[in-house]
């Protein structure tokens, strides 16, 4: 593959974006790729912030969570930061660039969490990410949210946020339809059930048509 690349992996909490990003960068090191796995939210410290708000340890006076509002303004500055010191120098290098979540994120939770106002939260969130890189591929791992919220459970995660069944199933619709919300993006849905090599040999299909 010529010159570097920004691929992202999407879906909803257990639907295994972790997992299929650390097995894709694996097989492209095996083939003598420069690779980069990341995430977000980041490492960086907006990032870290945000996964204290996610998990709870961050509230706002009254013990509450932040708004949709705020937590959308909190990842679009992480994302930014996340780009500048990371993503881009390593694409620039002609590197592939691997990141477990990316905008498409912000546009389905964040929309999800507004309610009634999802269209203008999408408008929204879309403005504040419009200088941020756009992904060569998105790759949305779609799986039923009863068979992810058992991976969860089975794995002891910590409860976050955004957990409650009714919105993992808004979610999961939400990133089925995820190229009608992003129309300039390429994206792809894999089916993200049954075994892990099974769901890696879609997700290895569709970045092959990155170049295509």
């Amino acid at each position: 593959m010529a010159g570097g690349r920004f691929v992202v992996l999407e879906g909803i909490d257990g639907s295994g974006t972790t997992t299929q990003v650390a097995r894709l960068a694996d097989r492209l090191r095996g083939q003598g790729v420069l690779v980069r796995s990341t995430r977000e939210p980041s490492d960086g410290p907006v990032g870290t912030l945000v996964r204290q708000v996610l998990t709870g340890r961050v509230v706002v006076p009254g013990g509450r969570a932040p708004g949709w509002a705020t937590m959308a303004l909190l990842f679009a500055a992480d994302r930014m930061d996340h780009v500048e010191s990371e993503i881009e120098p390593f694409v620039a290098q002609g590197g592939i660039v691997l990141s477990d979540r990316y905008d498409a994120s912000s546009l389905a939770y964040q929309s999800v969490s507004s309610g009634a106002a999802a269209k203008e939260a999408v408008e929204w969130i879309r403005s504040l990410n419009r200088y941020v890189r756009r992904p060569d591929l998105t790759i949305v791992l779609d799986i039923a949210p009863e068979v992810a919220a058992e991976r969860c459970k089975t794995r002891g995660d910590v409860a976050q946020l955004y957990d409650q069944n009714e919105v993992q199933r808004a979610l999961a619709e939400f990133y089925r339809e995820l190229a009608k919300h992003m129309p300039n993006d390429r994206v792809v849905v894999v089916d993200a059930s049954g075994s892990v090599d099974d769901v890696h040999a879609r997700v290895w299909k569709a970045y092959e048509r990155v170049d295509r």
